[in-house]
Formats: C-alpha cells, sequence, structure tokens
C-alpha cells in the first residue's frame, strides 16, 4: 500500500471525517489520522454525548412534573447516575462505530498515531507528515482500534488539512485535576452526583452543565466574569434565559470572577470577587472549570515549518490555507466560532477549493448559528440589536412570546422568547434569536432565510404550518412590521 495521497486529514473530528469523506467524493486518495477516537471531542465528550445527558434530566423533569399533564406515576421518580452516564457512553459508542464505517465505505485511509508536519509542498513536492505510536487511550474502551488501520511512519500528502480541534482552556492556578475541578470530560461521566457544584464560566459548555446538574437535584452556582451569562447572546434573550434558570433554583452571579481557589478533602473553597470589589467564599463539594477552550497547534510541527498562528490558533485565509504551500487548517484549530457545524462547512469549502471545484465562497461567519441545550434552549444566529446598532443599522426589531402560541401551551412549554432583528431600510433579516422549548430545531428556518437574503416581505408571505411552535417565527417578523396577529 502506497503512503502518497492527495489529502491528508489530521483529526478526526467533525470537521476532519467530513472532510475527509467530501474529498473522497471528489475522487481524491485521502487519509485520515487519528491519535485517539474517531469522531473526535464533539462525538465522544462534547456535543453528542452531552445531549444524551441533557435528554435524561428533561425525562426526568417531565416525570417530576407528570401531574401537571394529567398524569400520576407511582413512588418517587429517582435518577441512577451510573445508568445516566452509561446511556450517553453507549450512543458515543454507537455513533463512533459509525465513523469507522463511513471511513471503509468511502475508501478513506485511517492512520493510527499522532502526527506531526515535517514539511510543507512546493511545485515538484507533496508534503510530509511522520506518525508517531500515540500516547492516547485508543477511542473509548468499548470500541477497540478498527482493524486494518495504518500506524507509525512517514507520509506525504498534496495537500495536508489540520482539524485538530481544540481543548478546555485552564486558568494559573485554577487548573482541573479530574477529580475536584473538573473539565468537561470529568463531568460528563460523575460515579455520583454532587450535593452542590460550582461552575465557572457561563458559555454553552458551563450553562448545559450547570443546567444538567440543576435538573437532577444538585445545588449549582455559576460564576461569570461578563454581565449576562451566555455573554455572546442578545442581552433581551440572556436576561429572558437567566430568568428562567433562576426560577429553576439555579444561583448565578454575573460581573463576577473566581479569584482563588482552596482544596479540601473532598470539596472546594473558591474566592469570588464581584465588580465592587467584594469578595464572598463559596464551598461545593465539586467545580466545572469552563472557561473556553484553546487550539491543539502544539507539537504538529508548525513553528519549525514558520506555519502563522494567531491568538492560539492557525491563521489561514478563506478557504483554510495557511501561509505554507499545501499546508490548511479547519475548524476549532483555525479559531471561532468554535463550533461542530462551522467546521464541518469549512472543511467542505476547504477541499472543493483544493479540488478545484468552481464558485466555491468563503465561509460567511455571520450566518452561522449558536445552540445552547440548556433548559430553557438558546438559539440565535446574525446580529444582536447591539451590534446591529454598533454597524450603524437603522432597525426594525420583532418580538413573540411562547405565551401566546398554541402549541407552545399545549405543550406546557409557555415560557420563551423569538426576536428578530431587521435593516429598517432594506428590510434585510440581520438576525434572529430564540429562547425557549426547541428552538434549537427552530433556528436553521432563519439561517436558511438570511443564506437566502429574504426580506421581510418574504417571510411575512410564508405559509407557516398550524399549530406548531414556528408559527411564533413568523408572528416575530409580524411585529417587527408593526402586523402581529395573535399577540
Amino acid at each position: 500500500m502506497s503512503n502518497s495521497y492527495d489529502v491528508i486529514v489530521i483529526g478526526s473530528g467533525p470537521g476532519g471525517y467530513v472532510t475527509a469523506i467530501r474529498a473522497a467524493q471528489l475522487g481524491l486518495k485521502t487519509a485520515i489520522v487519528e491519535r485517539e477516537h474517531l469522531g473526535g471531542i464533539c462525538l465522544n465528550w462534547g456535543c453528542i454525548p452531552t445531549k444524551a445527558l441533557l435528554r435524561s434530566a428533561e425525562i426526568l423533569h417531565f416525570g417530576e412534573n407528570a401531574k401537571d399533564y394529567g398524569l400520576v406515576l407511582e413512588g418517587k421518580i429517582s435518577a441512577d447516575v451510573k445508568a445516566v452516564v452509561a446511556r450517553s457512553r453507549g450512543v458515543s459508542a454507537r455513533l463512533n462505530g459509525g465513523i469507522a464505517y463511513l471511513m471503509k465505505k468511502n475508501k478513506i485511509d485511517v492512520i493510527w498515531g499522532e502526527a506531526k508536519v515535517t514539511k510543507g509542498a512546493s511545485a515538484s513536492k507533496p508534503a510530509e507528515i511522520s506518525v508517531s505510536k500515540t500516547s492516547k487511550q485508543p477511542m473509548l474502551p468499548q470500541n477497540p482500534v478498527p482493524k486494518g488501520v495504518l500506524g507509525e511512519g512517514t507520509y506525504s500528502a498534496k495537500h495536508v488539512i489540520l482539524a485538530t480541534g481544540a481543548r478546555p482552556r485552564a486558568l494559573p492556578g485554577i487548573e482541573p485535576d479530574g477529580k475536584l475541578i473538573w473539565t468537561y470530560f470529568e463531568a460528563m461521566v460523575p460515579q455520583a452526583l454532587p450535593k452542590n457544584l460550582l461552575v465557572m464560566g457561563s458559555g454553552a459548555i458551563g450553562i448545559e452543565f450547570a443546567s444538567f446538574y440543576r435538573t437532577m437535584g444538585v445545588d449549582v452556582t455559576v460564576v461569570e466574569v461578563m454581565a449576562n451569562v451566555m455573554p455572546v447572546e442578545d442581552a433581551e434573550i440572556s436576561v429572558f434565559a437567566r430568568k428562567l434558570l433562576e426560577k429553576q433554583g439555579m444561583k448565578i452571579l454575573t460581573e463576577a470572577k473566581v479569584t482563588k481557589v482552596v482544596k479540601g478533602t473532598n470539596s472546594v473553597t473558591a474566592s469570588i470577587e464581584t465588580k465592587d470589589g467584594k469578595v464572598q467564599e463559596i464551598t461545593a463539594d465539586r467545580m466545572i472549570s469552563a472557561v473556553g477552550v484553546v487550539g491543539n497547534i502544539e507539537n504538529l510541527g508548525l513553528e519549525a515549518l514558520g506555519v502563522k498562528t494567531d491568538r492560539g490558533c492557525v491563521a489561514i485565509d478563506g478557504f483554510g490555507k495557511t501561509n505554507v504551500e499545501g499546508i490548511y487548517a479547519i475548524g476549532d484549530v483555525a479559531g471561532a466560532p468554535m463550533l461542530a457545524h462551522k467546521a464541518e462547512h469549512e472543511g467542505v469549502i476547504c477541499v472543493e477549493k483544493i479540488a478545484g471545484v468552481p464558485n466555491v465562497h468563503p465561509l460567511d461567519k455571520g450566518k452561522i448559528p449558536g445552540c445552547t441545550y440548556c433548559n430553557p434552549q438558546v438559539a440565535s444566529v446574525g446580529l444582536t440589536e447591539a451590534k446591529a446598532k454598533e454597524q450603524g443599522f437603522e432597525i426594525r426589531v420583532g418580538r413573540y412570546q411562547f405565551a401566546a402560541n398554541g402549541k407552545a401551551i399545549a405543550l406546557g412549554e409557555d415560557q420563551g422568547l423569538v426576536k428578530t432583528i431587521f435593516d429598517k431600510k432594506t428590510g434585510q433579516l440581520l438576525g434572529a434569536h430564540m429562547v425557549g422549548a426547541e428552538v434549537t430545531e427552530l433556528i436553521q428556518g432563519f439561517v436558511i432565510a438570511m443564506n437566502l437574503e429574504t426580506t421581510e416581505e418574504e417571510l411575512m408571505h410564508s405559509v407557516f404550518p398550524h399549530p406548531t411552535l414556528s408559527e411564533m417565527m413568523k408572528e416575530s417578523v409580524l411585529d417587527a412590521y408593526g402586523k402581529v396577529i395573535n399577540a
């Protein structure tokens, strides 16, 4: 078997494996290098297993509130945390095996080990990588390394695409230890539920775990240095979500930061400073550090090759190309937004450009949706109201409450808000922001509308099915133009 390829992708997360498949579809001889587990962090330790955990918490919530739906459950419903975790890991294992199948189906060689780029490409020579034995635990315990994969050695390719992802950021003096201070790795597989939990950071990762543990009965406190939880979201949506989270018993401290952590035998005591300079101490059984992630750019040979980086990520153009010939980067390692769906699309653009597919366009990061799967869910795309004003737009803003929607009331999910922002002059949809039940499934409608450059007039003349939650999307548009019906 030849060690020479058209494309070698380093990393098999959502960005990596999707890129490899698209390359193979385009007729390029393709290999993918993985050091730990097919599917990467998203499939094994992030996007997918967290949603399995949150689903279990949601079912628990419904069970505890069955009487609200006219149902009687005999005995007290409770959570078996080991079974909840086992289900989550099983979901990951199933999908992990699916990635191995897709590699085989698309005739993509899997190279097992840790890769380092040793040479860039030139007009006459391909790029080279060396693969050494991995020091990581291979894949998942229930999924052995697939048969027939390649291993240590030197490989060459005309194009090497870095898709190495990111890892949890650690703050000096508050580094996770895996026992008392957790990252999302440990938070996803607790042996038992702590009685109380401190979450540092209220981005998507932090607030999702805070929501999961609170629903499971844990006393949860969230500390956020910014003025609002989920600070990248529209401020109005953030305030709405915070009220619902606090109503569930979650304690939230904003404009506050953890300055010191003292570890006990089986607990941590954190010193928390608020904006007025006052300091309070909070003791918790466990603490989750969720202060963002950093790109995995180390030990790839980038410095020796002169590959430019920017704020801990690989610097690229609109098509994933670095400043070194034959070297590309996509996904989290190439910078924000660090989202699986961004990585996938970025990888497709990169490899289609390599293959010479006509009319390939750079990724428009302004039209990438963001979703947070806490309870209530939060989803958004485009500009916030504040950002739209900052950019000089004269805007129209529409709002519609879940409390006025028949389907939401029938579901018992009548707390939520849909907000739309339009350019007053042109009718262009600048942004859409939602909080409430199933909004992560609804946001794609606004994404499509923005991508097709749909105007407010076209949205208002689109027929939405009744009764559905999606009707609120149209009502929000109508509200922006003084035509709302059911409010």
